[in-house]
């Protein structure tokens, strides 16, 4: 089974991306925001792709607020996880950020919030987790 960890600092989005890629894509989920499970999960091989907020309100990493651009930095440039999918989502879609975005976080994708369209969002992350 599919398995796709959401980093998402909001428990409403949290609950509709789980419940977009549960019931209408068959995927399993968890989530977390603590970067510790992150990075856990992530080594764990448990996981298929990561969605990631790009905001982070609450996430620490050695004493220091991280965001999603820098977790993404992390799992990117560990050779256990560079393979990993991950894919930024963000409410802050200003022309040129997902660019930037991407190019700063090595990340593979980019899904701007909110999802209106849900099928796209799974066909998306699917094709990343097959490419994989």
């Amino acid at each position: 089974m599919t398995t796709v960890l959401i980093v998402e600092d909001d428990p409403i989005n949290l609950r509709v991306f789980s419940k977009i890629l549960t019931k209408r894509g068959g995927l399993q989920v968890k989530g977390t925001e603590i970067v510790e499970e992150v990075l856990q999960y992530a080594r764990s091989g448990e996981i298929d792709a990561i969605l990631m907020d790009v905001a982070l309100a609450n996430s620490i990493y050695e004493g220091k607020p991280v965001d999603g651009i820098k977790i993404t930095q992390m799992l990117k440039s560990d050779p256990k996880t560079k393979e990993l999918p991950i894919i930024l989502v963000t409410a802050h879609a200003m022309e040129g950020d997902r660019e930037n975005f991407l190019n700063q976080s090595g990340a593979d994708g980019y899904i701007s919030k909110p999802v209106v369209d849900h099928e796209a969002f799974i066909q998306q992350i699917v094709s990343l987790i097959d490419k994989a």
